[in-house]
């Protein structure tokens, strides 16, 4: 794989991505075969792929001698008194990953004083990988070739393309969508929903939920925003990482930037 064309990269990078497409030839080769499925204390579900990308991504990422707070690991919470930490999703859409629909990552972000520096997201069934560093500008990687990506510049909500979750869409936010008269949605699954608005191929998506997690955004947060767009709460409130209590808790709204204060307006409105 040659690498990716950031001048100035440091070298946390190319561990990163030597995690997660380690991690994504794994749970691959899982996908392609008869696996067992758990289910946690808070009902979510979790399989093999899950626990074996965790441990090579951990494996890895140990190198580096920081804390890492994963999905998939008891937070001890010693990371609160840490600059830097690894922030990682080891299989973000498990859901997808057992309905077999294809559409689930890998997360891996490197975060410094509570904001992503580094963001990694692997698509295991394409090939693909979207990363960023700070300061850098964000790229895809797929047909064994790296693109610059950015966001669209539309600023007409309704010709705006919105993405969302298949498997979490409440009527909430069904009647959100209606009301700013968005009439391009389409259903998506895991962390792919920012990675098509980083790369110009939607211009929104958001959620309503108090349950999104740290791990659910971080990698995402470093993409889009070297993309050209924005992330931030519902409410138009910047987001942190690396805090005691790892639930977002007013849901996320990722943009293209140009819409962004639009959407952010409208929802006020409801609450």
């Amino acid at each position: 794989m040659n690498s990716i064309p950031i001048s100035n990269k440091i070298p946390e990078l190319d561990i990163a991505i030597k995690a997660a497409q380690e991690a994504s030839n794994a749970i691959l080769d899982i996908y392609q075969k008869d696996y067992n499925t758990f289910t946690k204390t808070d009902d979510s579900p979790v399989t093999d792929a899950d626990l074996k990308s965790n441990k090579i991504i951990s494996e890895i990422l140990s190198d580096t001698k920081y804390s890492i707070l994963s999905e998939e690991d008891i937070d001890d919470q010693s990371r609160l008194s840490k600059d830097m930490i690894w922030i990682v999703d080891p299989l973000d859409g498990t859901s997808d990953f057992i309905d077999k629909t294809g559409e689930f990552t890998v997360m891996i972000a490197l975060i410094q004083n509570k904001k992503p520096i580094l963001g990694i997201i692997a698509w295991p069934t394409e090939k693909i990988l979207f990363v960023a560093q700070k300061n850098c500008g964000a790229f895809r990687y797929s047909n064994n070739k790296w693109d610059k990506i950015s966001v669209t510049k539309i600023e007409n909500l309704s010709k705006c393309r919105v993405v969302g979750s298949r498997h979490h869409l409440s009527d909430k936010e069904k009647e959100f969508i209606k009301k700013i008269g968005i009439e391009d949605f389409t259903s998506i699954g895991s962390s792919l929903k920012v990675g098509k608005i980083s790369s110009g191929e939607a211009e929104a998506y958001f959620t309503t939920t108090n349950k999104i997690k740290e791990w659910d955004t971080a990698a995402s947060h470093c993409i889009i925003t070297e993309a050209g767009g924005k992330m931030t709460d519902m409410l138009g409130n910047q987001i942190t990482y690396n805090n005691k209590n790892v639930y977002h808790q007013n849901g996320i709204l990722v943009t293209n930037g140009l819409i962004h204060n639009k959407i952010v307006k409208e929802f006020k409105k409801l609450e």
